[in-house]
């Protein structure tokens, strides 16, 4: 095939970079795009899609790579190529459309518009034929019917900025107490009681459900709870979907057994892992739980730290053009490495056969943690089985790797930190905290400007693409966290200047809820997160901020404005309660009461700081006394550490949070 280059070659993104020597004459989103189809009355492509992504790089092979298919594209179509890490704002809107017009989505998303942007079609991933179909037929439409096209993309534009309508509740009335065990009892029947997680496949490890059902579970004493997500927790240690040699989650697993991996690795899905294991560990002290933690943490360290501090977003499944080829095995190069320890290995990495793939390939995966596996074989030592790990990943190291996305992307690296935060709490390993504040810095230095404007991205030395809602909610929570182990003023001041932009420039005033783009938007719609995903909803990520924030900084219309919001969003929400997760745990914090912890910034007081969590906050004064406050009540000021260790062990939690309004503000 003849050589092409087309404009994605300027571009710092590697998923535009693989598109840049296809036959297609590719195009990067801007507004010369459209003006471009508009003077040439051409139709639109717009084809997002992410470097990790699979099946983004089958249709690239099999549409986009092909010269016969290129012709098409390039002679009717102005094609824009959108990588949705870098523009989650232009994918909001597309995928929006596609859902409405199919009821599905995913990527590669391939969404076409009239050239003012309003879209008329879309679909995800195409085979050839079928995508040469659509290409034919949409041309040949615009041609000879085009006020029906014209027509057709005004009503869609129309349901898209529709769909994210609110209906204020007003005024805001109590919460339901039923509301809670409701959604739990009805989430329970789609639960896999077998082998956690949903009772379907493919399966997601979704972080903020495990967190919300950690702390449901705890508080409401509901053991079956407490031990589905441990199983849940347990299973996924222990499946393919764990990196068994280097440590990090993959995406999802294909199958019901947590056992075949899509192998990419996300950011967003390890940072917050990080969050709900340690969760999981500070109850049960299980060493598997820390092991996870450990060799995620060395898995960052390792593979995905840049040079200034910051964290890359993904690593792809493909290696070599074949999924998953950098971590399978075959039984003779376990035994060629292993030697005389292979059998054993290979009894607890692939017990029964259960890791079997295809063509003669295992995935490395276990039935039982490595305790267990000692006590039944007394030969076999934990420290045994970590040499031959070792063994195994130096040998794995040397293979070709995945590609790494080296962008940093701000909201990502701040999920991350406040997963270190919690990992920091649960082992009092300053390992966790170090890269935490590492990578605090890399957000201070690199992507603020001095207004407290955040970049979304930075890549080879340069901050560009200016920051979403997802950057303004996940960096507050994570400097939240900081503020609350450390005791730095500065981090408090931080978060509480960035939540007071985030409302300036993003906050809806008459439905009560945050926009996903800024007030400076250029797209056909401002889309807003309610639901929670595999991220939350940056709306419930920022409706925790202001609960938070309206306690630590005593702002209390911003305990208002959180009240409202989910005010907003309760109504129904019983019924899907994994879509709501985060919500639930909002609602969770309103109806047991958060307690604020008022302590000295000495160093005796020091043991109070890994014991922060969504149900009890931690602030500092320059006071020689300690406070609490919880359900409308402030303790005495207590001078001895063992007094508040008394009080608080007393206290239970609790009914609505309130305290008086005399309590010690913090240390500006």
């Amino acid at each position: 095939m003849e050589e092409y280059t087309n404009e994605l070659i300027h571009e710092s993104s590697l998923y535009l970079q693989q598109h840049a020597h296809n036959p297609v004459n590719w195009v990067p989103w801007s507004k010369a795009a459209f003006e471009r189809a508009e003077k040439e009355n051409k139709l639109v492509l717009i084809s997002v899609g992410y470097s990790a992504c699979h099946w983004c790089h089958v249709m690239e092979h099999e549409c986009f790579e092909d010269e016969e298919v290129a012709a098409l594209m390039n002679k009717y179509f102005v094609c824009i190529k959108v990588d949705r890490e870098e523009r989650p704002d232009v994918d909001q809107v597309y995928m929006t459309a596609v859902q409405l017009m199919t009821q599905r989505g995913g990527w590669p998303l391939n969404c076409f518009t009239i050239p003012n942007g309003k879209p008329v079609y879309g679909g995800t991933y195409f085979p050839k034929e079928q995508w040469m179909h659509v290409l034919r037929s949409l041309e040949h439409t615009y041609r000879n019917e085009p006020q029906k096209v014209f027509e057709y993309a005004s009503e869609l534009s129309d349901g898209v900025q529709q769909s994210d309508w609110i209906t204020v509740a007003e005024p805001v009335k109590p919460f339901p107490e039923d509301k809670l065990p409701e959604l739990v009892r009805r989430w329970q029947q789609r639960m896999d009681l077998i082998e956690g997680g949903p009772a379907n496949a493919p399966k997601f490890p979704l972080p903020g459900n495990l967190e919300f059902l950690l702390h449901y579970g705890i508080l409401e004493k509901n053991t079956a709870i407490t031990e589905y997500t441990n199983l849940t927790l347990r299973k996924m240690a222990l499946g393919g979907i764990y990196d068994q040699l280097g440590g990090g989650f993959s995406r999802y697993s294909v199958d019901l057994l947590w056992k075949i991996p899509h192998f990419e690795k996300m950011l967003y899905d390890n940072g917050q892992l990080l969050g709900v294991y340690a969760r999981a560990y500070r109850e049960t002290n299980l060493p598997e739980y820390k092991r996870v933690l450990d060799q995620t943490l060395r898995w960052l360290e390792r593979e995905m730290l840049s040079e200034e501090g910051g964290l890359f977003a993904s690593q792809d499944a493909d290696s070599e053009g074949a999924e998953g080829k950098y971590y399978v095995w075959t039984l003779p190069e376990i035994e060629a490495a292993l030697g005389e320890n292979a059998s054993w290995f290979w009894s607890l990495y692939n017990p029964g056969n259960k890791g079997y793939w295809e063509r003669g390939q295992w995935v490395l995966l276990r039935n039982e943690t490595w305790e267990e596996f000692c006590e039944k074989h007394p030969a076999v030592t934990v420290a045994k089985i970590q040499d031959q790990l070792d063994t195994l990943l130096h040998i794995r190291r040397k293979r070709v790797a995945p590609a790494t996305d080296i962008k940093c992307l701000t909201a990502w690296n701040a999920l991350t930190i406040t997963g270190l935060v919690e990992a920091f709490k649960a082992t009092e390993d300053h390992s966790y905290l170090k890269l935490a504040l590492q990578q605090a810095r890399w957000i201070r230095v690199y992507q603020v400007e001095n207004d407290f404007q955040l970049w979304h991205t930075r890549q080879n030395r340069r901050s560009f693409i200016g920051g979403f809602l997802d950057d303004y909610a996940a960096t507050i929570q994570a400097f939240l966290s900081l503020y609350q182990v450390t005791g730095n003023a500065e981090e408090l001041h931080f978060a509480a200047s960035l939540c007071a932009y985030a409302v300036k420039h993003f906050h809806d005033p008459q439905s009560g809820m945050f926009y996903f783009t800024p007030d400076s938007h250029d797209l056909i719609a401002r889309k807003m997160e309610i639901n929670d995903n595999v991220i939350p909803s940056t709306n419930s990520i920022m409706a925790h901020n202001l609960l938070t924030l309206s306690l630590l900084t005593d702002q209390m219309e911003y305990e208002a404005m959180s009240k409202q919001m989910l005010q907003n969003v309760i109504d129904g929400m019983e019924q899907y309660g994994s879509g709501y997760s985060n919500w639930a745990l909002l609602l969770l914090r309103f109806q047991k009461g958060v307690c604020l912890l008022t302590i000295p910034e000495t160093a005796e007081w020091n043991v109070f700081r890994k014991q922060s969590s969504p149900f009890l906050l931690v602030r500092y004064s320059d006071n020689a006394e300690a406070t609490v406050c919880a359900a409308g009540i402030c303790s005495i000021p207590m001078v001895h550490v063992r007094e508040v260790e008394d009080y608080l062990s007393n206290l239970t939690l609790i009914k609505m949070h309130s305290r008086r309004k005399d309590s010690n503000p913090p240390k500006e």
